[in-house]
């Protein structure tokens, strides 16, 4: 049975989130120095990975890379860092996660689904192909 979090922890994980979401980078690599799992997740699943992608700020995709960021952990809902940050059609958030190993054809839908299906050929170009995988 999973342990209840008390208010104040509750309250700082959802601080946390929203350094990543607001594009917060010092403030966020200081506490992931300081011991907070790099790869913390919400009750959605989502990382901070995916929630600075999904907010465009490549600033702090990029420092979660650094501090080992997992670039192929999904959301409940299969999405990854790199499909949102397709969606935002941020070639800087996209390059550095690609360049951090992350598969255009991973998640449902997948990076390279996103871009195909929101009709985003500089980002289906940059993810490695005209159409995404369909395997």
């Amino acid at each position: 049975m999973a342990e209840e979090l008390d208010e104040d922890t509750l309250a700082f994980a959802h601080r946390m989130f929203d350094l990543a979401r607001g594009g917060q980078t010092a403030e966020l690599a200081t506490q992931i120095d300081a011991g907070l799992p790099v790869n913390m997740t919400n009750d959605k699943g989502d990382t901070l990975l995916i929630l600075a992608a999904y907010h465009d700020h490549p600033e702090t995709v990029g420092a979660l890379l650094a501090r080992g960021a997992d670039v192929a952990r999904t959301n409940d809902r299969g999405q990854t860092a790199l499909a949102a940050a397709a969606f935002r059609r941020s070639v800087e958030s996209v390059t550095a996660l690609l360049a951090a190993g992350a598969d255009p054809d991973h998640g449902s839908p997948s990076a390279a689904e996103t871009a195909a299906f929101f009709d985003l050929p500089e980002m289906l170009a940059l993810l490695g192909g005209d159409t995404p995988d369909t395997r």
